[in-house]
């Protein structure tokens, strides 16, 4: 028996690494915090960021996309949502096709800029865009939905930690949604538990 044919190159063995999909209602913020927070602590993930669209839309696509990775064989571990309160008329529609097809979402109210200001400060009385985006302007000046490179680095436990509190108030008034109030943070703590340490 020739020894040839035991030392055939083998195909590089890759190891499957956790895959993360995130619709996302914004193009810029969005897609900048979660691409940023991946590389900032260095978690070894594949996380895809889809961004644009009405709430309603997203949970579409985010649908659409599971099902078509189930069927490749090469599901996701994790498919979240990611949209604002605004004013979109399809809202209700948007969060019950999310919970039929048990698709988590991340619903910030009033918009995701809430979930950046809370890095920095606390946050109870109700607010709307236009002054989170002046309350993020006062903590990054010249912000305007571009996020400075590095500037969240090391407030990740505090915007959790303020976003846990939020909605545990909001809970005891009977309004767990209501302004303000936040759900990203759940999927941050998702993302940052496959860092590694060493």
């Amino acid at each position: 028996m020739s020894r040839k044919s035991s030392l055939r190159r083998r195909p590089p063995f890759r190891e499957a690494r956790p895959r993360i999909l995130v619709v996302c209602e914004g193009e810029v913020t969005e897609v900048e915090y979660f691409t940023g927070l991946r590389i900032a602590e260095r978690i070894p993930i594949e996380l895809e960021v889809d961004p644009g669209g009405d709430p309603k839309a997203l949970v579409d696509r985010a649908v659409k996309s599971a099902r078509a990775s189930r069927r490749a064989k090469d599901p996701y571990d994790h498919v979240w949502c990611v949209f604002d309160v605004d004013e979109h008329p399809k809202m209700a529609d948007a969060k019950q096709k999310a919970l039929a097809n048990k698709l988590p979402y991340a619903l910030s109210n009033p918009c995701f800029e809430l979930w950046i200001l809370l890095h920095f400060q606390d946050q109870t009385a109700s607010l709307d865009r236009h002054q989170a985006l002046r309350l993020c302007q006062s903590h990054m000046p010249g912000y305007d939905k571009h996020l400075p490179p590095g500037v969240l680095e090391d407030l990740y436990d505090d915007a959790i930690m303020r976003a846990e509190a939020l909605i545990r108030r909001q809970q005891g008034i009977g309004d767990p949604e209501g302004n303000p109030s936040t759900g990203v943070h759940e999927l941050v703590r998702i993302v940052r538990s496959y860092r590694t340490t060493g």
